[in-house]
């Protein structure tokens, strides 16, 4: 039965070119009429040939390949319009989408490792160049809707997975807003009322979108999958890992008194200095797909991100960290600009290196990319920014550069730190 249901489909499919008005049968006609005019040139060479008689040999043979190579020409560009017309972008020509498509399919493969509010930046500038794009992130969310869904349907965090998918998706801009709109909330999205824990109240449509899909699709990894057919990828989204992981910090909170502190989103409030973090359960196996994309990369980048939040709970995945050892591509670091309330208060890029280093089995940077801009106003965008200092980096190349987005200094402007990024490659 399964065979003659897609034999059925099979011819259903074929019958739909006979449809009247898709405009590719009547210029089938044109083309067979112009390739047998075009083959009259041929047939001319005979002399007693009725329909070019009269003429002179060059006229008999030139004449009809002239005027029925142009006609074939003519139904070959009408084919092709009618073809590719539905499945081009909005705006711009063909040829441009043809181009900008082949430009970005040919770009390096680049593997992004972190999650939050930070990795986005780098990912919106990166898709200017290339398409390869490979963001992992991690599954250690507990906080907000991602916790709210996380507890109620079982998922995993969807969170940072919607912030990526949103800077990836072709129609950024308007992804953007439709992915981070929260229910009950100003047009915005800026503000959302925290005392409504019922319903749909704080929950971002981005969050519920890829619960759907996981409920349709039986499984949160092919919900993703799912979720960058419908957003057009210009790359893809994928977990560090599969499993229900918790993230658990030692916090000194003192000389002599040290606490474990858990879940990802009770950590900055606790207070102290993070001295350690590590997952539970401690041995989980790293997502296949992302291993393979680690050691298909040219270049593998950390962060921009949280440091023990979003990047070191990626990295504490055992075979993931053992991928980064044995990858063949440069590994860079990526570091904040501005210190973070909570888990890197007076930090310097040197203490971000050393606290990577401090968790990891094997030292697998190979660079280090930090700002040098601190003129920016520390109140500049209602905030008040306090960059990283850069302190001595040692064992590690440092490069250094403009990366503030001057509209909001504690975000790295895209363009800015793509820029710097690919020139590592060349």
């Amino acid at each position: 039965m399964s065979f003659v249901r897609r034999l059925g489909a099979s011819l259903y499919a074929r019958r739909r070119w006979l449809t009247v008005g898709i405009g590719v049968k009547r210029w089938l006609v044109v083309l067979f009429a112009g390739a047998a005019v075009f083959g009259l040139g041929w047939l001319s060479l005979v002399d007693e040939f009725p329909v070019t008689g009269g003429l002179p040999l060059w006229g008999r043979i030139l004449i009809p390949l002239v005027i029925g190579g142009a006609i074939m020409l003519l139904a070959v560009i009408k084919i092709g319009k009618n073809l590719v017309e539905p499945l081009r972008a909005p705006q711009g020509a063909v040829v441009d989408s043809l181009y900008e498509y082949r430009q970005r399919d040919r770009g390096p493969r680049i593997v992004a490792i972190g999650g939050g509010t930070g990795m986005p930046s780098l990912l919106r500038g990166l898709t200017e160049y290339t398409s390869n794009i490979t963001a992992i992130v991690t599954v250690a969310d507990d906080g907000g809707s991602s916790g709210r869904l996380r507890k109620e349907l079982g998922l995993l965090p969807p969170g940072d997975f919607r912030n990526n998918l949103a800077a990836l998706a072709r129609d950024e801009t308007l992804m953007t807003q439709v992915l981070q709109y929260r229910f009950g909330t100003q047009l915005d999205g800026d503000r959302h009322d925290n005392s409504a824990e019922q319903g749909l109240h704080g929950h971002a449509f981005g969050n519920l979108l890829l619960a759907a899909l996981t409920g349709i699709t039986g499984s949160f990894d092919e919900a993703l999958l799912a979720a960058q057919r419908v957003l057009a990828l210009r790359g893809q989204v994928l977990p560090s890992t599969l499993e229900n992981v918790s993230l658990v910090a030692e916090i000194a909170m003192s000389d002599s008194e040290v606490v474990e502190v858990a879940g990802e989103s009770a950590i900055p409030k606790a207070g102290g200095r993070i001295e350690r973090v590590r997952l539970e359960p401690e041995l989980c196996r790293a997502y296949p797909p992302a291993l393979r994309a680690i050691f298909q990369a040219d270049l593998i980048i950390l962060g921009p991100g949280s440091l023990y939040t979003s990047i070191l709970p990626n990295l504490l995945v055992t075979d993931l960290a053992e991928a980064l050892l044995h990858s063949r591509a440069k590994v860079v670091y990526v570091c904040n600009l501005a210190t973070q309330p909570g888990e890197t208060d007076g930090y310097s890029v040197a203490d971000h290196v050393d606290a990577l280093r401090r968790h990891l089995p094997g030292d697998f940077l190979d660079v280090v990319v930090a700002n040098d801009n601190y003129s920016i106003p520390a109140d500049t965008g209602g905030g008040h920014t306090e960059f990283v200092p850069l302190g001595v980096v040692e064992g590690v190349q440092l490069v250094t550069g403009d990366l503030v987005d001057e509209a909001r200094p504690w975000r790295h402007d895209s363009r800015k730190l793509a820029r710097v990024v690919l020139k590592l490659l060349a």
